[in-house]
């Protein structure tokens, strides 16, 4: 796809650096450059050293001059890079100076569309690329590199051929009855929905389970008042985050700090104590403690064993088994003399938090590392989570129709999903279909 106009950005954060790049995309990247700099020529995929002056021919800068000839580039179409001395002055003088020889300053991601639009990338390599910037954990760094590498594509490329392949087979059974079909064309079709079946669901239950690996996993800190959950916080982030007292109902609302836990980031949540409370101030920090529960990942439930187990310990039990998360039952205090009931708890950690928490860290960071499924594909958008449940739901409603015979209404379905399951990567196009009918049969002899 040729766009008849060339767009510019900086390509590195503001900021003070040894290093600012200027990037310029389309027809006219190079000849901007060559007024720029002055030059003859550029060769491609060459770095060239180069003084760079403005438009009025004063000096701005020496800087390297990278020309990507197209179609060989990022985008697919001529770009050049100009790595210039870091600091805002000096990008932004290049940065102009292209504009007043014809160029525009790019969108947000515009660089990204086009390459998506010159078939360089699909969907999910530039949903990859906008997620790797903002990414929370290494683990999902090197997840979003492979998708970056096309492993999503190439998993969703299977699916649209499977279905391709039973839509085709389908329309020719609907439209070409008389043709020779394989006698077990139907049996194929089956055992393809059960197999897709299986891998959708496995994808977007493993995609679920790993949310947090984007945005980082969701930590939320429960228990009665006064149990030490305000300690084990402070303890974590190693300074004092929250107040600490012997003051029932001291932490009135959640408090949330991310720290890194192995190679994860997580939010954690200092909850509010939770108990029967007449200040209307601390029930709705209660009530935002109920919600973090219902949003967290991982829930540590502390209990005191230095006080006796009552209806307050009773409440927090019981919101910690009718959540499904993953939960870490930590009996804090234990250096004090024992008065809690350990019979109402069980799989604990003992630990005092204000002096040692790294065997509850550890806990921790088995847990994340256990949601770290490298082998499974991750779906890292709620766009792509959406289109799959979909698809799922689409390829679901075929079986019926299918085995019934109405044929009709499988292709229905099947042209619903196949629709669905392409939004993750590229558009599907009914001629797609056409092209595998006309090419795997001999139709119209």
């Amino acid at each position: 796809m040729i766009l008849d106009d060339t767009i510019v950005a900086v390509a590195t954060a503001n900021g003070v650096g040894s290093i600012s790049i200027v990037r310029l995309s389309g027809p006219n990247a190079l000849e901007i450059a060559l007024k720029i700099s002055k030059k003859d020529n550029l060769n491609s995929r060459y770095a060239t050293l180069s003084q760079i002056y403005n438009d009025e021919n004063e000096l701005i800068d020496e800087a390297l001059l990278i020309y990507f000839k197209n179609p060989s580039s990022f985008t697919g179409e001529d770009i050049v890079e100009f790595q210039c001395h870091g600091g805002y002055v000096i990008a932004n003088m290049v940065l102009e100076t292209t504009i007043k020889y014809g160029a525009r300053l790019a969108n947000n991601g515009e660089f990204s569309k086009r390459a998506y639009l010159n078939g360089k990338i699909d969907l999910t390599q530039a949903q990859a690329i906008s997620n790797m910037i903002e990414a929370q954990s290494e683990d999902a760094v090197k997840l979003l590199a492979r998708q970056l590498k096309g492993e999503l594509k190439e998993f969703i490329e299977d699916i649209r051929e499977d279905l391709l392949f039973m839509l085709a087979y389908t329309e020719v059974n609907i439209d070409y009855a008389e043709e020779d079909l394989p006698s077990d064309i139907f049996e194929q079709i089956n055992n393809k929905i059960i197999k897709i079946q299986e891998k959708l669901k496995r994808t977007l239950d493993s995609s679920k389970r790993r949310e947090g690996l984007m945005q980082g996993f969701k930590v939320a800190i429960v228990g009665k008042p006064n149990v030490g959950k305000s300690s084990f916080l402070n303890a974590l982030l190693d300074f004092d985050r929250a107040i600490v007292s012997d003051i029932a109902g001291t932490t009135r609302d959640t408090i949330e700090e991310s720290v890194k836990i192995g190679s994860h980031i997580i939010k954690i949540i200092d909850t509010a104590g939770i108990r029967e409370a007449n200040d209307t101030i601390e029930q709705i920090g209660i009530a935002r403690s109920k919600e973090a529960i219902n949003e967290a990942d991982i829930i540590i439930g502390i209990f005191d064993n230095s006080r006796e187990f009552d209806n307050e310990d009773k409440q927090i039990l019981s919101l910690l088994e009718e959540s499904n998360q993953e939960k870490l039952i930590v009996l804090n205090k234990v250096d004090l003399t024992t008065k809690f009931d350990i019979s109402k708890i069980d799989n604990y950690i003992e630990l005092s938090c204000n002096n040692d928490i790294s065997i509850l860290i550890d806990s921790l960071e088995k847990i994340l590392d256990k949601n770290n499924d490298s082998n499974e594909i991750m779906l890292v958008s709620s766009r792509q989570i959406k289109s799959v449940e979909s698809t799922l739901n689409n390829i679901e409603q075929a079986i019926d129709p299918l085995n019934t015979g109405e044929l009709e209404f499988f292709a229905h379905h099947i042209n619903e999903a196949l629709e669905e399951v392409s939004n993750i990567t590229r558009a599907y196009e009914h001629d797609q279909m056409l092209d595998v009918m006309f090419g795997s049969f001999c139709l119209g002899k």
